[in-house]
């Protein structure tokens, strides 16, 4: 009985480090980001294209339906590590690419 307690208790043990490894991933994921020169929220569209230079898409805008008060127009730009998000011609924010053909994990949704 002492043998089966101590095997379920090393065997739950095992599965208990798990989640952890996983979750120093997403921290050096996060670190790795913070570190990254993006665009800053508010630049022009103009400022973007300066400092960053063309980036490899423009997607078309894309609006919700009714007003534009209510849903503004909102057009990406991607560039080889991260994409840029405008509303209207400014920046609301800009999201690192955090996925590799090397790295394991979620991957994004192919078009």
């Amino acid at each position: 009985m002492k043998a089966l307690t101590l095997t379920l208790a090393l065997t739950a043990g095992m599965f208990l480090q798990s989640p952890a490894q996983a979750e120093t991933l997403l921290v050096e994921r996060v670190q790795t980001e913070a570190s990254q020169s993006l665009p800053a929220r508010g630049a022009s569209m103009g400022q973007v294209e300066a400092k960053f230079g063309a980036p490899q898409q423009k997607h078309a805008p894309v609006a919700g339906p009714n007003s534009r008060r209510s849903n503004p127009p909102i057009t990406r730009w991607d560039y080889p590590g991260f994409s840029v998000y405008f509303e209207y011609s400014h920046v609301v924010d800009a999201v690192a690419k955090k996925s590799s053909p090397t790295e394991i994990g979620p991957k994004p949704v192919q078009q």
